[in-house]
C-alpha cells in the first residue's frame, strides 16, 4: 500500500510540473518575439546625455574632471564647450530655469562638475568650465576662485593668485542654466617672458568663492613643465572665446 501510494503522489507532482512549464511557454511567446524595455534610464545618465549632446564639441585636452560634492578626479580624453542657451522657466522635469531664480539660489556644490582642459591654439591657457547638472538654475560668483601651487607643498601660503579684471559689477551672480556651463580662461605666462616659475604643476579651484567653503576646492594637476609667470584669469561667461577676451582684460589683484 505504501508503493501505490507514492506512485500516486509522484504522477501528481509530474502533472502540475507539466502545467507550470506549459504556463511558462505560453508567456514567452505572449510579445511576438520582441525586447522589452528594463525600466527607465538612471536619471544621473540621462542628464549627463543630455549636457553632452547640448554642447558643442570644443578642442584641446583634459587636464582633469572632478565633481565639487567630492574629491575624486578623473583624467579623460576628448573636449567639449558649452554655450549658454535660454529655456523657459518651468520645464518639464518640474525645475525653474530662469535668471531670477539663479540669483536667489548659489549653486551646490553636488550640483556641479569642473573640468580643467588645455585650449588648442595657446601654450599656456587652460580652460575652467563648471556645469550645472542639476534641474534649477543657479548662480555662481562672478569668477571661480583660483590659485596655483605645488601638490607636494606642504603650505600653501605662497600659492600664486591670478589677475583678474577691475570694475566688476550688476547682477547679484552669473546664472548658469541647467545643463549649460560657466567657463573661465586662465592664461598662465600671458607674455610669454622668460623668468617663468617652474615649481607651479597644480591649479587649484573653488567654483564659487563667494559661497562656498574652502573645503570644497578641487586640485588639478597641470604636467612637469608648466612655466607660469603674471597669470591673468577672466569672468565666467558663455563661450570660450567670450571667456579668453574677459581674461585679456584682467589687471588687477583677485
Amino acid at each position: 500500500m505504501r508503493t501505490i501510494h507514492s506512485r500516486k503522489r509522484t504522477a501528481a507532482f509530474g502533472a502540475a510540473v507539466t502545467a507550470v512549464l506549459a504556463l511558462a511557454l505560453t508567456a514567452c511567446g505572449g510579445d511576438g518575439g520582441g525586447t522589452k524595455s528594463a525600466g527607465p534610464a538612471d536619471s544621473s545618465s540621462a542628464g549627463a546625455a543630455s549636457a553632452g549632446s547640448s554642447q558643442p564639441a570644443g578642442s584641446g585636452e583634459d587636464t582633469g574632471t572632478a565633481t565639487t560634492g567630492g574629491s575624486a578626479k578623473t583624467v579623460t580624453s576628448g573636449t567639449s564647450t558649452s554655450k549658454g542657451g535660454t529655456s523657459k522657466s518651468g520645464t518639464a522635469t518640474g525645475g525653474d530655469t530662469s535668471d531670477g531664480y539663479a540669483y536667489e539660489h548659489p549653486c551646490r556644490s553636488e550640483d556641479l562638475s569642473v573640468r580643467v582642459y588645455a585650449r588648442e591654439g595657446s601654450a599656456t591657457q587652460h580652460v575652467i568650465e563648471v556645469n550645472n547638472t542639476g534641474a534649477n538654475a543657479c548662480g555662481l560668483s562672478y569668477f571661480p576662485r583660483v590659485s596655483l601651487g605645488s601638490e607636494s607643498a606642504k603650505d600653501h601660503s605662497g600659492d600664486i593668485r591670478p589677475l583678474i579684471p577691475s570694475g566688476l559689477g550688476g547682477a547679484p551672480a552669473y546664472p548658469v542654466k541647467p545643463k549649460n556651463a560657466a567657463i573661465a580662461v586662465i592664461d598662465l605666462n600671458p607674455s610669454g617672458a622668460s623668468g617663468a616659475l617652474t615649481w607651479i604643476n597644480e591649479l587649484n579651484v573653488l567654483a564659487d568663492g563667494d559661497h562656498m567653503p574652502n573645503a570644497e576646492q578641487l586640485n588639478f594637476p597641470l604636467g612637469p613643465d608648466v612655466k607660469v609667470l603674471d597669470p591673468k584669469l577672466g569672468l565666467y561667461r558663455g563661450t570660450i572665446a567670450e571667456a579668453v577676451n574677459s581674461m585679456k582684460q584682467a589687471d588687477s589683484k583677485s
